[in-house]
């Protein structure tokens, strides 16, 4: 196993393994610049940054770890960041990885869209 893997917890290690399964280089641990909620700069780091797709994914380890807040400073800082709760139903949030994948997708696809036709028009 390699180095990277014996700092992860079990269900890193589970999505890191999927990642792989699906073709989807990562890099752990990937430094992001952000404002949190006062502007004040800091650097947080998800656990996993995919750079084929520019997202990036937080394994939530705990329901009572307040991942609410981290989604709304990633968002205020324009970060797609996806939240999975690897410890449930394995098919569970494998579904939710790949579903949130394609709502960025979708969303990205749409601004472009508009971007692209406020210029030609």
């Amino acid at each position: 196993m390699q180095k990277v893997y014996a700092d992860m917890t079990d269900s890193e290690k589970k999505v890191a393994f999927y990642l792989e399964s699906i073709g989807l280089y990562w890099k752990c641990e990937f430094p992001l610049f952000v404002y949190d909620e006062k502007n004040r700069p800091r650097v947080w780091t998800p656990d996993f940054y995919i750079p084929r797709l520019g997202m990036f994914i937080e394994v939530c380890g705990s329901e009572n770890f307040d991942y609410k807040y981290r989604d709304d400073i990633y968002r205020k800082n324009g970060f797609y960041v996806i939240f999975l709760h690897a410890y449930k139903e394995e098919e569970q949030w494998k579904k939710h990885l790949l579903n949130e994948i394609m709502k960025i997708e979708e969303f990205r696809h749409a601004e472009v869209q508009k971007m692209i036709k406020s210029l030609l028009y």
